[in-house]
């Protein structure tokens, strides 16, 4: 039977593929075998096993102790047919590839280790939270598990751990969002299962991959951040409406479903006993419109939850109206929460625990604990103070008058709506109980846009009692709502427009006179401009901390340049600033000597001369080596524009970016380094090393240098490579650049700057010695570069700059008062890290002190480049 079958496979693919999966996946497939037999010799297929035999399988918060088999058995039954079809892919989704890593026999002692965990973990929570959460405990006694969702939550959690950092990351942050949001609010014994098999799988998924990790804080970029809050604030809007509409939920945050939604679904029978109640009649009355107004009425009492999904889009992309109406929105639940908790502890009785609502879910919790009523409500209050503590991140605003003309619009539609329906309402005026007059029916108008739950304590002057009139009654606000979320997002989508006063003439002089290799960066977000007299001279400057420190030198005709680095420091004198120019050349080094500025060497550009290069000899034998293989490899390099490249390119560059800041597990560095925000610019070129299949290993941004309307050459920007991609892709970007252009007929490139490192044409070894005359200040920063280099690299970077060959041009900075050197370093540190946090810089000082006792190994010409460039 063996040779029949083996004879069998090696003919039909479909029979040779499947024995290969029996060969590599059997404990996965004969889990799913004996998963879809035991269903059918039970008869639990269609409705999930019986009472009395769920009673012997199923897990329970109450039943490990006499059943201590279940936590095995609920692995092998499901609630019902969809529940088993579901769990089948999720098994083969997950198990198959997962077995063909790990081996079968880690891999089944991964799936029971990790189902025997959840439930186990799941128990003891709940054993412990009984004193203090007695409501919630009681609720789950009645709730059981059932199903392989526990283990494969647990080993695919597991699975991340070998993924690289950024995608580990994502995956993470959304299965535990979606478990958290479970247990939080639905709040079943179940959620708490899979949540804690979950956890397990995180905390034990080195050692299932047999891949070893390191604890750190995690790290992310600023678009990355984005997506986080984002994420967090969806999260929170969806919870309560999870809560609100999946029957008894008892999470403790289910109370919030009547702070953000107040859905209060009445059954039938309750409907009756309070209508029989004389003087119920207003409850009564809005307890059947809830009933009545179906799918509109769901609506708006989601309206709030509603709107912050629309704009957690909105922080994704980085936008400042979202970051300010979700700040909004949360006051004003934390408002009401402050309220809510005020007034119901203040008069909690038996009366107001059974009237329903806010109010009784709180009474009641407050009757039990205190803190099982005030935890809850502060949740809005702490998403408020997140937000705060974030808005540097959301620093995008639509172009000017969007947001007024959105109000107009608005404003125009809810006239229009509000219009409409007066002139129905007269006509189904006999549809309404009691009959509306004109006037009554105008000053309902404001009620129409506001969510159905949070007006029901108002007694209305009238409802609707056909089909037609509650359309009409709930419909108003609606489509109100629909078009301002429609409009909402469309804002989001507007390109950004140049983000600072006064961008628009500086680039005009820029793209007019031109500047130096880094004078594009003054385009980016976050300067000021200052204009000379002649409007032919512009400084781009940003002030922190009482020091104006500028992006560069002046901009404009050279001749100019003396006397507009004067008159801005007579501006700083007038205004109370310290001035300080950084990352200038040595003409600008001149110009401040004779006022008697002091001047410092910060770092060393890199420039390569593209009439002379030709990648010929001996010394250029690494960068031939690497063009040679992405040929082999099939890698090519191609121009694009981010703005216009294809969705798939964006995304895999959002990847390789993201991943790379997380795996070096610094904080993101702006200023003088470009992030994916300066990408967008349309002036702005990308090279990216592409092959065959469209993945993207690598990818370099180029700025325009421009002189007299013309650009003469470009500045390499932001720099990125792929983990698992194609190794020396920077050698062969750089290299193609460099050909490519040189083809154009350019006249130069620059690799931009290093920091805090030295070397020169005779030696283009990084030194680890100072400038040659330097004084006691240079020392100082030679030392700092030392000891930043196992962090940041900067010597590492210009070992890798000099594979080229370049030409080697010191950049200054300059300053009027080496007394006020202290100030400008925090200055310069903040602008080059905008968003640290205290834990990111004692993280930083902690990982300067432990490289600081290490002795500096000596950097080599081979050495791969671990920084953005920049200067």
């Amino acid at each position: 039977m063996q040779t029949l079958w083996r004879t069998a496979a090696t003919r039909r693919p479909a029979l040779r593929h499947f024995h290969g999966l029996i060969r590599t996946a059997p404990v996965t497939l004969g889990f799913v075998a004996v998963f879809w037999a035991a269903g059918a010799l039970s008869f639990s297929l269609f409705s999930g096993p019986a009472r009395a035999l769920r009673s012997q399988v199923a897990a329970t918060a109450h039943s490990i102790a006499p059943h201590w088999w279940t936590l095995l058995t609920s692995a092998f039954w499901e609630r019902n047919l969809a529940g088993y079809v579901v769990a089948t892919i999720l098994v083969l989704g997950v198990g198959i590839p997962l077995e063909r890593r790990m081996g079968s026999l880690r891999f089944a002692a991964s799936a029971l280790l990790f189902q025997v965990l959840g439930i186990a973990a799941a128990v003891g929570f709940v054993t412990v939270v009984r004193a203090v959460m007695g409501s919630w405990a009681r609720e789950m006694s009645g709730h059981h598990f059932i199903g392989p969702s526990a283990f494969i939550a647990g080993i695919g959690i597991a699975a991340t751990t070998a993924m690289p950092t950024l995608w580990r990351r994502r995956i993470r942050v959304v299965v535990f969002a979606l478990l958290l949001l479970l247990a939080l609010y639905s709040g079943g014994f179940a959620d708490l299962v899979r949540l804690a098999a979950a956890c397990a799988g995180a905390v034990l998924g080195p050692l299932m991959v047999r891949r070893r990790t390191h604890l750190a804080r995690p790290v992310s970029s600023r678009h990355e951040g984005r997506v986080l809050i984002g994420l967090l604030v969806a999260v929170s809007a969806v919870g309560p409406v999870v809560a609100g509409l999946v029957p008894h939920a008892a999470g403790p945050l289910s109370v919030l479903r009547f702070l953000f939604t107040n859905i209060q679904p009445v059954d039938p029978d309750s409907l009756q006993i309070l209508c029989s109640d004389p003087g119920q009649g207003k409850a009564c009355a809005s307890a059947r419109l809830q009933q009545r107004a179906g799918a509109g009425g769901i609506f708006m009492a989601i309206l709030p939850s509603f709107l912050l999904l629309l704009l957690a889009d909105g922080l994704r992309r980085g936008r400042r109206f979202a970051w300010a109406a979700s700040v909004l929105i949360q006051l004003s639940l934390s408002v009401l929460a402050v309220i809510t908790i005020t007034g119901i502890l203040q008069h909690s009785t038996p009366d107001t625990r059974a009237a329903g609502g806010i109010g009784a879910a709180v009474g009641r919790s407050a009757s039990l604990h205190p803190i099982t009523a005030l935890l809850p409500l502060l949740l809005p209050l702490v998403l408020t103070v997140l937000l705060l503590m974030t808005r540097k991140l959301f620093p995008v605003a639509a172009p000017p008058g969007t947001y007024r003309r959105l109000g107009i619009r608005l404003a125009g539609t809810a006239a229009v709506l509000g219009s409409v329906y007066v002139g129905a309402g007269l006509a189904l005026a006999q549809d309404f109980s009691p009959v509306p007059d004109p006037a009554e029916l105008l000053a309902n108008v404001p009620d129409r846009f506001l969510p159905l739950a949070y007006i029901v304590g108002v007694a209305p002057a009238f409802l609707p009692q056909s089909p037609a009139a509650v359309l009409l009654y709930e419909g108003v606000g609606v489509i109100f709502w629909a078009i301002t979320g429609v409009l909402m997002v469309k804002s989001f989508l507007r390109p950004d427009p140049v983000r600072n006063r006064g961008a628009d003439r500086a680039r005009a002089i820029l793209t007019k006179h031109g500047g130096g290799s880094l004078s594009w960066m003054t385009m980016w977000a976050g300067n000021t401009y200052w204009f000379s007299t002649t409007s032919e001279t512009f400084i781009a400057y940003r002030v922190i901390s009482g020091v104006a420190l500028t992006l560069g030198g002046p901009v404009g005709p050279e001749t100019g340049n003396g006397k507009a680095l004067a008159d801005f420091a007579r501006l700083c004198r007038e205004q109370g600033w310290t001035p300080c120019f950084y990352s200038v050349d040595r003409t600008m080094r001149d110009h401040a000597a004779s006022l008697g500025w002091d001047a410092v060497q910060v770092a060393q550009e890199t420039v390569l001369p593209l009439d002379s290069v030709s990648f010929q000899g001996k010394k250029f034998q690494d960068i031939r080596t690497a063009m040679n293989n992405a040929a082999k490899a099939g890698v090519r390099a191609e121009w694009i524009t981010y703005s216009t490249a294809p969705l798939t390119i964006q995304a895999q560059i959002q990847e390789i970016s993201e991943e790379w800041v997380a795996d070096k597990k610094i904080p993101e560095m702006g200023f003088t380094l470009g992030s994916l925000d300066e990408l967008k610019d349309p002036e702005v070129r990308c090279l990216i090393a592409v092959d065959d299949h469209h993945l993207v290993h690598a990818l370099a941004s180029w700025l325009p240098v421009y002189r007299n309307g013309n650009i003469i050459g470009w500045t390499l920007d932001f720099m990125r490579r792929r983990s698992n991609g194609f190794r020396p892709a920077t050698e062969f970007l750089i290299a193609s650049a460099v050909l490519s252009l040189k083809k154009e007929g350019y006249e130069y490139i620059s690799l931009s700057g290093a920091p805090l490192a030295w070397a020169s044409a005779d030696d283009p070894r990084p030194t680890t010695a100072a400038p040659p005359g330097a004084g006691g200040l240079e020392r100082l920063l030679n030392w700092l570069g030392a000891t930043l280099e196992p962090i940041y690299g900067f010597r590492s970077l210009l070992a890798f700059k000099a594979k080229f060959q370049p030409r080697y041009v010191p950049l200054y900075m300059l300053y009027p008062d080496a007394a006020a050197l202290p100030t400008i370093a925090n200055a310069v540190t903040r602008a080059y890290l905008p968003t640290v946090t205290l834990g990111e810089s004692l993280t930083l000082a902690r990982r300067i002190l432990r490289g600081s006792e290490k002795p500096a190994a000596p950097a080599r010409e081979s050495t791969r480049p671990v920084k953005v460039p920049g200067p």
